[in-house]
């Protein structure tokens, strides 16, 4: 299992904070099997085998559509869970996965993560998932 901390900006670590999401409650894990996503209260969890590509998605981000709570894009039902505007790593997959709505209903065909190591993060899912 590999584990990605989440990279926060200060101007993130406020609005964070008052949600749960630190250090401490924000990492993602690729085992050999899954995708795990941990960002203070909410999770997201998928097989390995769902996700089909992953790339960079350079920033910069804008503030107010990415600190605080994992956002919803009303482009593309994407999630992103952002620490940092920056950028950060782009995961898409094959069925649509569940973390905003508890009832399972939205589900996201994508998340972006803002992890320490984005390009890591790529070589380990291109690793574990195949060509």
């Amino acid at each position: 299992m590999t584990r990605f901390d989440f990279e926060f900006a200060p101007a993130y670590r406020l609005p964070a904070l008052a949600l749960g999401i630190t250090p401490r409650t924000a990492w993602v894990e690729v085992d050999e099997t899954e995708l795990r996503v941990r960002y203070g209260p909410w999770r997201l969890r998928t097989p390995l085998d769902n996700v089909s590509s992953a790339q960079l998605s350079p920033g910069p981000f804008r503030w107010y559509r990415t600190a605080g709570p994992p956002h919803l894009s009303l482009v593309d039902k994407g999630v992103s869970f952002a620490t940092n505007g920056a950028g950060g790593v782009c995961v898409l997959f094959h069925e649509p996965v569940r973390t905003l709505d508890p009832t399972g209903r939205l589900r996201h065909p994508g998340a972006t993560l803002t992890v320490q190591d984005p390009v890591r993060l790529l070589q380990v899912l291109a690793q574990r998932t195949g060509p």
